[in-house]
């Protein structure tokens, strides 16, 4: 084995030169409260207002954040000049009318930064992409697993090329999430919520597939009625790639009893080289980093090249920071919401591969609907 030095790999997101511009936070639950806000406080961004459904819990999130201002609306925080960036951490299934009424505001706002998945469906999304698009506001979409450090080193190799033409990839997930209340309204579990992330990072290495199949059961453990509780699948690439997925969010009985073996792996193969890493969220509230190791044929030994960096929270810098990266260059962010519609068109393919028992091209959904 040898240690590699992290710093050979991009594995942080860019920063923006200008860190004081004023950002509203609509929402106020976990990953706003302890994710997102506590990753702006380290990369020194500079949230001006919240607002959440319930008026003391922002009361509370504000202080614990040094927010200066707490409205007892969002409606009455995107009336407030100074913010010029909104931070939509809500279900999906308000995110449009909330994107809806920030449009109405582009005279100060001038970016949003979505939650993912971006609204209910691959048309909710198109919706909210014209949205912001006619009202010449910047969008992008919190896929934050691309900010995970292991994820962007990886993507890096890839860059580079160390791994060669890539012929196989996989992503392994063992895990018990921890469910929202408002999943059981709507009916999901796993594929909108976390096959989500992974089918947004093999997005991010490899570009969109072809076709995906997809098969899915419900989840032994989670009570509510629902489909896509085990999900798996299989994309295809034009290249010959392919690419494949478990979100087992049974995990075995460990709950019940058992041991158990709690986890998240990925692995590629290249004509060149082998990457294989691990996923440190599963650990979480616990500090653990996600981990990568690699192989070429011009080298053969491992390299594991190391961070202290986490997922939960730190790797929130990334999303908020290409947003006002994008904004400062007046560019496209990589997480723009026209890139996130195949995201939201490869997430909703799997849902129709599994309910009709086929391969779904992904164009089948991207032409179903557009902005």
């Amino acid at each position: 084995m040898v240690v590699g030095d992290p710093k050979l790999l991009e594995y942080l997101p860019r920063l923006p030169r200008d860190r004081s511009v004023g950002i509203g936070c609509i929402g106020t639950g976990f990953i706003m409260a302890d994710c997102h806000l506590v990753a702006y406080r380290q990369a020194g961004f500079r949230p001006v207002a919240i607002a959440g459904r319930d008026p003391e819990r922002a009361l509370e999130v504000g202080r614990r954040h040094q927010i200066p201002r707490t409205y007892g609306s969002y409606q009455e925080l995107l009336r407030d000049p100074e913010v010029a960036v909104v931070d939509i951490a809500v279900p999906p299934d308000v995110q449009l009318q909330v994107v809806r009424d920030v449009t109405r505001h582009s005279d100060h706002v001038r970016g949003v930064l979505a939650q993912k998945p971006l609204g209910m469906n691959h048309a909710e999304a198109c919706q909210i992409v014209r949205l912001c698009r006619d009202a010449g506001i910047t969008l992008a979409v919190n896929q934050n697993m691309r900010y995970d450090q292991s994820v962007r080193a990886c993507k890096s190799l890839l860059n580079r090329g160390d791994l060669g033409e890539p012929v196989l990839a996989t992503i392994d997930m063992r895990a018990i999430p921890h469910w929202m209340p408002w999943q059981q309204r709507l009916g999901w579990v796993t594929l909108r919520i976390m096959s989500i992330h992974h089918l947004d990072t093999l997005r991010y290495w490899f570009g969109d597939p072809v076709r995906v199949f997809a098969s899915v059961r419900p989840d032994p453990r989670t009570k509510f009625a629902h489909q896509d509780g085990i999900c798996l699948y299989i994309l295809e690439y034009a290249s010959g790639l392919r690419a494949m997925g478990c979100d087992d969010v049974w995990a075995g009985p460990s709950r019940e009893g058992a041991a158990g073996d709690i986890g998240i792996k990925y692995r590629i193969e290249g004509m060149t080289g082998m990457a294989r890493g691990t996923i440190g969220w599963p650990s979480y509230p616990a500090r653990t980093p996600s981990t990568l190791e690699y192989t070429t044929t011009a080298a053969a030994q491992w390299h594991q090249p190391r961070w202290d960096e986490v997922w939960f929270p730190d790797a929130f810098v990334g999303p908020m920071a290409q947003l006002l990266c994008a904004l400062e260059d007046n560019a496209v962010p990589e997480i723009s919401g026209d890139d996130n519609l195949h995201t939201m068109a490869l997430v909703e393919a799997c849902y129709r591969s599994a309910q009709e028992h086929r391969a779904i091209e992904l164009g089948e959904v991207l032409e179903s609907s557009s902005p």
